[in-house]
């Protein structure tokens, strides 16, 4: 399962480049930073909530998502509008 999704992390990696160069759209250092931060954290609560319903612990996975996937949501529309806010300006 993990080779799997480290095939579709770095598909998501190489789409996202490529997006932005078609677009010509120009993301910068820190869209980077929160744009990774984001995405680790979604990857880090699909990975424990998962492990939490596995072991039937309901309330853990809930929990996961709660605490470490709102803000890797949060993260991630971060980076988007700081993109897309500089992309409308130029």
């Amino acid at each position: 399962m993990w080779m799997l999704i480290g095939i579709l992390v770095g598909l998501a990696i190489w789409g996202v480049i490529q997006f932005s160069k078609n677009r010509g759209i120009n993301l910068t250092w820190y869209d980077w930073i929160i744009g990774i931060i984001g995405f680790g954290l979604i990857l880090f609560t699909l990975q424990n909530s998962i492990g939490a319903f596995a072991e039937a612990e309901a309330k853990a996975a809930y929990l996961f998502l709660l605490v470490t996937g709102l803000p890797g949501l949060i993260f991630l529309a971060v980076a988007w509008q700081l993109s897309s806010r500089r992309a409308k300006k130029a």
